[in-house]
C-alpha cells in the first residue's frame, strides 16, 4: 500500500522537473539582441554564427536563413562576417508605438537539419521625436461668472518616444487668472488642466494669452508648445451635454469606406449661438485622426481609411462638444473592428427528458448533445455553455458530444419549467454561435406547507359591531400544485374573559373570513389574540400559523362625566366665590371633566351655555376655566348662574351639562354674610316674566304682520285706482308723493331703530333701553316719533304692573317691533 501511495508523488516530480527542464531550454535556447533604433542599414546586431555555434562561411552551406511571418524583414545576415545586421532603417515609433518595450520576434531556420533557431531583437528608444501637441493653438470662451477653481482640461502633448525620452512635464505661462494641474492618470500618464485662480472680468480684459509648453526627459531635453486663447464671454448657463457617457461600436475591418460608424450627440438647451453645438477631436492619436472623419455640425464619425485588426483592435478617441459661448462636454468613443468568421457551429440533441419530478437527485441526466462546425482552425473550435444562473451543467464527453444533467436538486416551486438554452460558440472573430432549446417540466411533491404573506396580521374593527359581521380575512398560499396546494383554515383553541374563542370569533375554512359572533364592547375588551392554522390537502398534510391581532376601535358612546363641581349631598346648592374687585380674567373656578372614551372621542370642550349676566363670564373652550370677562360693577347681581356645556369630539359630539352659582361681593366677609341668601328663588314673579315677554312678542309679531298685509294691501288699491285714474282722467298729476307709503318706506321704518337690551332672569331687576330713533328720510306718523323713555320694571313693581307692560307693548308695537324681534331671538337661543 505504501508503494502505491507514493508512486504518484515520484512521477509528479519527476514531471514537474522535466517541465522545468524544458522551459529552461527554450528559454536558453533563445537568442537576444538589441540595438538603437534610427541605426544605418548594416549596422551590426549580433553574430548570430558563434551564437549558433557555426563558422561564418557554414551559414550559406548549411542554407541558414531568416523565417518570418507577414512582417518586412528589418534585419539580414552578413555571410562574409556571419553576423546579423539590420536590413534598413528602424524606426521604433513605428514599429511598436508606445509599447514600453519593442521586441521584433523571428525564427533562424538551418535547412540543413529542420531546425528552428528562435531569436529576439529588442528595439531600444532614443530621443529622436520631439513632444508635440496635435493643435498649435486652441482657444477656450469661458464665462466671466465662472466661478475661480473651475477647471478646463488642456489637450496633452504626444511623445513618440518612450520611458526617459517620452514627455515628462508641463509648464504654463505666468498669468494672475490661471495656473496649471497636471493629473496623473492610471496608466501614468499625465493630463494638464488650467485651473481658473481669481474671477474673470470681461470688460477689464476680453482676451488670455498663454503658452503651454511639455518638455521630454531625453538628453538634450526637447519641448514642444501650445499657444492658448481665452476668450471671456457673456453669461451661458448650460453646457453642451451627450446623451451617452462612452460610446461603443463594434464594425467589421472589411467596412467600406466613407461608412458611417455611429455618430455622438449631445444637447444645449440655451438658445441662440449658446445653444448652437459643435463637435471636434480632442487629445486623439494621430494616426487614428487620419483614419477616422468627424463631422463638426452632425457629430457623425466615419471610416476615411481602412480599418486594420492586425493594427487596432480598439480605436479609442475622445470627443468634444463646443457650444458658442465656450462651454464644453466630452466624451469617449471606444471602435471594436472584429475579424471575419462565416460558418455558425451545427448543434443536434440526440437524446431529452422533457419531465423530472423535483426530487431527483443531481447528476441527473437530461439530455445528449453533439456539436460540429464546418470551419477550421479557430473558427471551428466549439464550445458549448449554458446560462449560469440555471440548476444545470454540460460535462463534455468524446467526440464533440456533451450531456446536459443537473447540478442540484430541483425545486418546482421556485421554477416549474426550465427553458434551457444550450449555446455553441466558435473562436472565429467575430464569434458566431448557435443556440438550441430544451424544455424541460418539472412534476410536484408535497414539500412545501401553506404560507402566509406576514409572520402576523393586525386589524381595527369599532366597537358595538353587529353579530355575524365579517371583520377581517386571511389568505395562505401553497407553492405546491393541484391537492398538494388546496387549503383549509381553522382557529387555534384559546380563551378570553373565561370564554372559548369560538364564543367571540368563527372562521369560514374554506375562505379564511373571520366573522364576529359577538357584539364587542372597548371598555372591556381593547384587544385579542388569536392564532389561524392553515393545512393542505397533501399526502402527509403540512401546516403553518399565524398570528392575528385584533384591535377594537372605540365610538362615541359614552357622553362627559364632570367630576368638578361636585354639589353636597344634603340638597344645597355649590356656590363659588368672586370678589368685585376681581379684574378681567380672573379664574373664579374650573370645570373638570372626563369621557370614558378614547381619542378623539375623549377630546373635551367645553363653552358657556347660558348666563343670568351675559358678557361677564367666559369659559375656556379647552381647559373649562371660567374667569371673569370684564370687571364687576355695582349693578351686578350678587348671584350669578352659569351654564357649562361640555361636549366631546365625537361622531355625534355627546355632551352634559352643569350650573354654576357664582357670589359676588366685595370682600370675603361680605360674601359669608350674604350666603344665606343665595337659596334658589321660589318666587314664580321671576320665571313668569319671561313668560309675559314671550307672549308679547309673539303677539306684537302678529300685529306687525297685520300691519303689513295691510299696508301692501293699500298700496295695491292706490295702484289700482291710479290705473284707473290714468285710463279715465290720464294720471294724477296733482296728487303729492308724500301721502303715499310703500314697502321701501316701511323698510327705512324698520331701520330706524336700535335697541339695548339687558335681561337678567334670577336677578331682582330687568332693564330694558329703547334709544330715540332716527327718523331721518323715513315717512312715519307724528305718534310714532314720540320719543320712548327707558322702562325700568323692578320686582316690587311686577304684580302691580304686569297687565299694564303687557298693553304699553301692545299699543306701541309700531315702535317696538325692532327690540321685540331682537328679544324673541336672544330669549331661544
Amino acid at each position: 500500500m505504501a508503494i502505491w501511495v507514493k508512486l504518484p508523488c515520484c512521477s509528479g516530480l519527476v514531471l514537474l522537473f522535466l517541465f522545468l527542464g524544458l522551459l529552461l531550454e527554450a528559454w536558453a535556447g533563445k537568442i537576444r539582441y538589441s540595438v538603437p533604433e534610427e541605426t544605418d542599414k548594416g549596422s551590426f546586431v549580433g553574430n548570430i554564427a558563434k551564437d549558433l555555434g557555426l563558422q561564418p562561411q557554414e551559414l550559406a552551406e548549411r542554407g541558414v536563413r531568416i523565417v518570418s511571418r507577414g512582417r518586412t524583414q528589418l534585419f539580414a545576415l552578413n555571410p562574409r562576417s556571419g553576423s546579423l545586421v539590420t536590413a534598413g532603417r528602424i524606426d521604433r515609433e513605428e514599429l511598436c508605438a508606445q509599447s514600453e518595450r519593442c521586441l521584433v520576434s523571428f525564427n533562424i531556420l538551418v535547412e540543413d537539419k529542420m531546425k528552428l533557431f528562435p531569436v529576439e531583437v529588442e528595439i531600444i528608444d532614443i530621443n529622436d521625436n520631439t513632444p508635440q501637441f496635435q493643435l498649435e493653438e486652441v482657444e477656450f470662451k469661458m464665462n466671466e461668472i465662472t466661478t475661480p477653481g473651475t477647471r478646463i482640461p488642456l489637450p496633452f502633448g504626444q511623445d513618440l518616444d518612450v520611458g526617459m525620452n517620452s514627455l515628462q512635464s508641463y509648464q504654463l505661462s505666468s498669468n494672475a487668472h490661471f495656473s496649471l494641474d497636471v493629473q496623473q492618470g492610471a496608466d501614468g500618464s499625465q493630463h494638464p488642466e488650467m485651473v481658473l485662480q481669481s474671477p474673470l472680468d470681461r470688460e477689464k480684459e476680453a482676451f488670455h494669452h498663454l503658452l503651454l509648453t511639455a518638455s521630454d526627459g531625453g538628453n538634450p531635453v526637447h519641448s514642444g508648445t501650445l499657444h492658448i486663447r481665452v476668450q471671456v464671454m457673456d453669461a451661458n448657463d448650460n453646457p453642451p451635454a451627450f446623451t451617452q457617457a462612452q460610446y461603443h461600436m463594434s464594425v467589421p475591418e472589411n467596412v467600406p469606406l466613407g461608412t458611417r460608424l455611429l455618430t455622438v450627440k449631445a444637447t444645449d438647451p440655451d438658445e441662440g449661438a449658446n445653444g448652437e453645438v459643435t463637435y471636434s477631436f480632442h487629445n486623439v492619436d494621430q494616426k487614428i485622426a487620419q483614419i477616422f472623419r468627424l463631422d463638426s455640425c452632425t457629430g457623425e464619425i466615419s471610416n476615411k481609411e481602412p480599418l486594420d485588426f492586425e493594427e487596432y483592435e480598439i480605436y479609442p478617441m475622445e470627443i468634444q462638444a463646443q457650444d458658442g459661448a465656450g462651454l464644453m462636454a466630452r466624451t469617449k468613443v471606444l471602435i471594436k473592428v472584429l475579424d471575419i468568421n462565416d460558418n455558425a457551429p451545427e448543434v443536434t440533441v440526440t437524446s431529452v427528458t422533457t419531465a423530472v419530478p423535483e426530487n431527483f437527485p443531481p447528476e441527473t441526466i437530461i439530455a445528449l448533445i453533439s456539436v460540429h462546425d464546418q470551419d477550421s482552425g479557430e473558427n471551428g473550435h466549439i464550445t458549448c455553455s449554458i446560462p449560469g444562473s440555471l440548476p444545470f451543467k454540460l460535462e463534455k464527453l468524446v467526440d464533440n458530444y456533451y450531456r446536459l444533467v443537473t447540478e442540484r436538486t430541483l425545486d418546482r416551486e421556485l421554477i416549474s419549467r426550465y427553458n434551457i438554452t444550450v449555446i455553441a460558440t466558435d473562436q472565429g472573430i467575430p464569434t458566431l454561435y448557435t443556440e438550441t432549446y430544451i424544455s424541460l417540466q418539472v412534476t410536484d411533491i408535497n414539500d412545501n406547507p401553506p404560507a402566509f404573506p406576514k409572520d402576523s396580521y393586525f386589524t381595527y374593527i369599532p366597537e358595538n359591531n353587529p353579530r355575524g359581521a365579517s371583520i377581517f380575512s386571511v389568505t395562505a398560499h401553497d407553492a405546491d400544485s393541484d391537492e398538494n396546494s388546496r387549503v383549509t383554515y381553522s382557529l387555534a383553541e384559546d380563551t378570553f374573559l373565561g370564554a372559548p374563542l369560538s364564543f367571540y370569533l368563527s372562521i369560514n375554512s374554506d375562505t379564511g373570513v373571520l366573522y364576529a359572533l359577538r357584539s364587542f364592547d372597548y371598555e372591556q375588551l381593547q384587544e385579542l389574540q388569536l392564532k389561524v392554522t392553515a393545512h393542505d390537502s397533501g399526502d402527509p398534510p403540512l401546516s403553518s400559523n399565524v398570528s392575528l391581532s385584533i384591535f377594537l376601535l372605540d365610538q362615541n358612546d359614552n357622553a362627559p362625566e364632570i367630576l368638578y363641581p361636585t354639589f353636597p349631598n344634603d340638597g344645597s346648592t355649590g356656590v363659588e366665590l368672586a370678589p368685585r374687585s376681581a379684574e378681567p380674567g380672573y379664574l373664579v373656578t374650573k370645570v373638570v371633566a372626563v369621557d370614558r372614551d378614547s381619542g378623539q372621542n375623549a377630546w373635551l370642550s367645553y363653552r358657556l351655555l347660558k348666563a343670568s349676566e351675559p358678557g361677564l363670564f367666559s369659559v375656556g373652550l379647552h381647559t373649562g376655566e371660567v374667569r371673569t370677562a370684564r370687571a364687576l360693577l355695582d349693578r351686578d347681581a350678587l348671584k350669578q348662574s352659569l351654564v357649562v356645556a361640555v361636549q366631546d369630539h365625537g361622531q355625534p359630539p355627546l355632551s352634559a351639562t352643569v350650573t354654576l352659582t357664582v357670589a359676588v361681593a366685595d370682600s370675603i366677609p361680605d360674601v359669608l354674610a350674604e350666603l344665606g341668601s343665595l337659596e334658589p328663588s321660589t318666587n314664580p314673579d321671576n320665571s313668569s316674566l319671561t313668560l309675559y315677554l314671550v307672549v308679547a312678542v309673539a303677539a306684537v309679531s302678529c300685529v306687525f304682520l297685520g300691519f303689513v298685509i295691510v299696508l301692501l294691501a293699500l298700496k295695491l288699491r292706490r295702484w289700482h285706482t291710479s290705473r284707473l285714474l290714468q285710463a279715465s282722467e290720464g294720471g294724477l298729476a296733482g296728487v303729492p308723493a308724500s301721502h303715499f307709503v310703500g314697502v321701501d318706506g316701511v323698510r327705512a321704518f324698520l331701520q330706524t331703530y336700535s335697541h339695548e337690551v339687558s335681561l337678567t332672569a334670577d336677578s331682582g331687576k330687568s332693564h330694558l333701553i329703547f334709544p330715540q330713533p332716527n327718523y331721518a328720510d323715513t315717512l312715519i306718523s307724528q305718534e310714532s316719533c314720540e320719543k320712548s323713555e327707558p322702562l325700568l320694571v323692578t320686582q316690587d313693581l311686577l304684580e302691580d304692573k304686569r297687565e299694564t307692560f303687557s298693553q304699553q307693548l301692545l299699543s306701541r308695537s309700531h315702535s317696538f317691533t325692532p327690540f321685540l324681534l331682537i328679544l324673541r331671538e336672544r330669549l331661544l337661543t
